[in-house]
């Protein structure tokens, strides 16, 4: 069964440029407060991080599929780039907890990877696509809870160098 769902998926990406969307939420919007748990067990919300650090929050579509596990080893490869700055970055789905622990585990995430498998959160960014999972967008969220910057064009391949470059441009202060 989960190989027939998993091949149905697949279909559906055949799809997917044509049903994503770009969020409605705007740079200067409060980011929805979230609380999920990730693949370490703990659970991570927004107000964590509220006048503490940057919060970068990673949505990829499934776990185990071609972008998704680009994505994530970029994100492996090049952390050290991220962490440079004043900045926590996580990963996001709506993929149970299980499925993204094995991806974890699978390609050494060194990176919160939390899970969503009641949509609720990707409803609140607003990130669900007519396929029912996320669209890749990334946002960077602000120490005051404000959105900074909204990605959609996401290079799975690039995306840690991407998202330290946008830190840089951000003006996000360096780690101390």
């Amino acid at each position: 069964m989960k190989k027939l769902t998993m091949m149905l998926v697949g279909l559906c990406y055949l799809w997917l440029p044509l049903s994503a969307h770009a969020t409605d939420l705007k740079v200067g919007d409060k980011a929805p407060d979230f609380r999920l748990q990730a693949t370490d067990g703990h659970f991570y919300q927004l107000q964590d991080y509220l006048g503490k650090q940057t919060l970068v929050l990673a949505w990829y579509p499934m776990a185990n599929t071609r972008g998704c596990t680009l994505e994530c080893r970029s994100l492996v490869k090049d952390g050290h780039l991220i962490r440079q700055y004043n900045a926590v970055y996580m990963m996001a789905s709506v993929d149970d907890l299980e499925d993204n622990q094995a991806f974890a585990e699978q390609e050494k995430a060194d990176f919160p990877m939390l899970s969503d498998p009641s949509k609720t959160t990707a409803k609140a960014f607003d990130v669900l696509n007519l396929v029912r999972v996320a669209s890749r967008v990334t946002f960077y969220i602000g120490k005051d809870g404000t959105i900074l910057k909204i990605d959609d064009d996401i290079n799975p391949e690039t995306a840690a160098q991407d998202i330290a470059a946008t830190l840089a441009e951000l003006n996000i202060d360096k780690a101390s």
